[in-house]
């Protein structure tokens, strides 16, 4: 089986990772509520719109240390390897900031799974991580993959034309809070998913 995983709130969890970078530049005040949501309307709020674009390059950027892998999604790349099948990391961002220092956020995303240990021996090949610019060239990248499976925390890319006629679209869902679509299958942890997908 070949399996795609996007990056960005599938495999690398930002939960309250805008608030404490926030926090660390003087934008907020300590007593907001700690989803990037909440730092992004507080922000938007002060006038200070170009302040969350540019905090946004600055996490994907510079602040990956502050991120973590989602629980179980190691366990899940790991089992998936050890049982004969391909994984790879398809994600879309751009590479530089819109605004601020220029970082290279696909470097930066690159980092994360190295010192993470996704690039380590029986996980994942650095080969098999594929940083895209756009949604439509993600699709097209995990079509020419030909991946049987595509998992990823956005409903609209999994809804998206592209995708091999008889891939698994499956939706990662930690909070319950989104509107699949048709065809869609979710989960909200990578434990449930380890034991559908692949025992």
């Amino acid at each position: 089986m070949r399996i795609g995983v996007d990056f960005d709130n599938t495999i690398a969890n930002y939960d309250g990772v805008f608030h404490a970078a926030a926090l660390e530049r003087g934008l907020i005040p300590a007593d907001i509520d700690r989803s990037k949501n909440a730092v992004r309307d507080y922000l938007n709020g002060a006038g200070q719109k170009d302040a969350f674009t540019e905090l946004q390059g600055y996490v994907y950027g510079a602040r990956m240390d502050l991120v973590s892998p989602y629980d179980g999604v190691a366990d899940f790349i790991a089992a998936a390897v050890k049982g004969g099948h391909d994984v790879y990391v398809v994600s879309h961002k751009t590479r530089h900031p819109m605004k601020g220092p220029d970082y290279d956020m696909h470097a930066a995303a690159r980092g994360f799974l190295e010192a993470r240990g996704f690039f380590a021996p029986g996980m994942l090949s650095s080969e098999r991580a594929f940083f895209e610019l756009t949604k439509e060239e993600k699709v097209a990248r995990a079509a020419a993959l030909s991946v049987d499976v595509f998992i990823d925390d956005l409903p609209e890319i999994l809804a998206m034309d592209g995708f091999p006629d008889e891939c698994r679209r499956i939706l990662f869902d930690p909070v319950g809070a989104k509107m699949g679509e048709g065809g869609q299958e979710r989960f909200s942890d990578w434990g449930a998913m380890r034991r559908a997908l692949l025992e």
